[in-house]
């Protein structure tokens, strides 16, 4: 097994690589859109796996998640090749691409987040001209009740409720 560290450092490097081929040298217009995000190689130095997430034209145009999984599928080859000839390692890793959800998720978090701090906003804004339910002080305090139960009981009875009947 190979040293985490160089696997992190051969991992970063075969991203940049891969990531300036699909920028500058590969002409498949499907990739136009694709993004390395993250790189990752398995311990014995033989896999790559590439993250990567597909950015639309414009905000409302959709990413073609299936036209890029299919360039990157079709340039895998020329990719390893370049990556090989730019590491110079004894084996060159095999390269494995899988998109990226966490841009997703994030996204999907800011818009919960967004519903949630709205609805925060609500409550504050219903809440601004409300008065407690009752009185202002629920605990009466007159004559007759600071001396004793205000029913005429003695204080002996007072505590005696839970007597069970024999």
């Amino acid at each position: 097994m190979a040293d985490p560290a160089r696997a992190k450092r051969l991992a970063k490097r075969i991203s940049t690589i891969v990531a300036s081929a699909i920028e500058y040298e590969i002409k498949d217009p499907r990739l136009a859109g694709v993004t390395i995000t993250d790189a990752k190689v398995s311990g014995d130095l033989h896999d790559a796996t590439l993250y990567y997430t597909v950015m639309g034209a414009t905000l409302d145009d959709a990413p073609d998640y299936e036209g890029a999984a299919a360039a990157l599928e079709k340039a895998k080859g020329v990719l390893r090749s370049k990556a090989g000839a730019s590491l110079g390692v004894r084996f060159t890793p095999t390269l494995a691409f899988v998109r990226d959800t966490v841009p997703d998720a994030a996204h999907r978090m800011e818009e919960l987040l967004a519903r949630a701090r709205a609805a925060d906003e609500e409550v504050a804004r219903v809440r601004e001209g409300a008065t407690h339910a009752g009185d202002a002080d629920p605990y009466r305090v007159n004559g007759a009740e600071e001396n004793g139960p205000a029913d005429g009981a003695n204080a002996e009875d007072a505590g005696d409720d839970d007597r069970s009947d024999d």
